[in-house]
């Protein structure tokens, strides 16, 4: 079994999440008692979200990039960046590691493909949603993404950074999300991407009638497949 190398933190929330997922599915294929080889390193979300802030992202890069070598040192075989948002410095991180960094929105792909998707609808925050670097891989691997609209970009926003990296599940924000995803449908969407590791928090596939890819639990799932190959 391989070791996992896991960049958390981002939020922790999230990161719980990650290490339950990816232990059960390791259960899960290897019975008996087994679980993963994981080391996980937590920074503090605090730093990230003020370098998203600033648009500093080469601040959130050396935090991420420092960890990564750390948990290379310690004998993580790849890594994982628990999170969507961060991804946008995916490519900086490597630079400081010589193992490979398994790319969330590359196993999204994968899973949209296994179910001929091509046209899906996604929520995460409005740095995922309104910039380049997790849409056009998808576009790329010829995938429309539809988005909601500005007003729905400020509030899916508000809602990961005010109410779910602290632990917080709101009805009302559980129904603006559902309303959205109805809306992305409309527009022709044939499944909903939860680009956020923190969503899957509040919305589940019974909420919505659509294909819901969860990318937390995609990503845990293919740092599993990798593990065990």
């Amino acid at each position: 079994m391989k070791t996992i190398g896991l960049l958390g933190g981002m939020s922790w929330e999230s990161t719980v999440t990650y290490y339950q997922l990816i232990n059960q599915a390791v259960s899960d294929r290897l019975g008996g008692v087994h679980s993963a080889k994981i080391l996980i390193a937590s920074v503090d979300f605090d730093e990230i979200a003020r370098s998203q802030e600033r648009n500093d992202w080469a601040t959130g890069a050396a935090i991420l990039g420092k960890a990564a070598r750390g948990l290379e040192l310690a004998g993580a075989d790849f890594i994982l960046i628990g999170a969507n948002t961060m991804h946008k410095v995916a490519d900086q991180i490597q630079d400081y590691i010589s193992i490979p960094l398994l790319h969330i929105a590359d196993a999204t792909i994968a899973a949209l493909r296994a179910q001929g998707i091509t046209r899906v609808g996604m929520l995460g925050t409005k740095y995922t949603l309104q910039e380049d670097f997790y849409k056009q891989r998808l576009i790329a691997a010829g995938i429309d993404v539809l988005i909601p609209n500005a007003p729905g970009v400020d509030e899916v926003n508000r809602i990961i950074y005010e109410e779910l990296v602290v632990g917080r599940k709101l009805p009302g924000s559980k129904a603006a999300l559902l309303k959205m995803i109805t809306e992305l449908q409309a527009r022709g969407a044939e499944g909903i991407i939860l680009g956020c590791t923190e969503l899957d928090l509040l919305v589940e596939p019974a909420d919505v009638t659509l294909p819901l890819f969860d990318t937390t639990q995609i990503h845990a799932q293919a740092a599993v497949d990798l593990a065990l190959s």
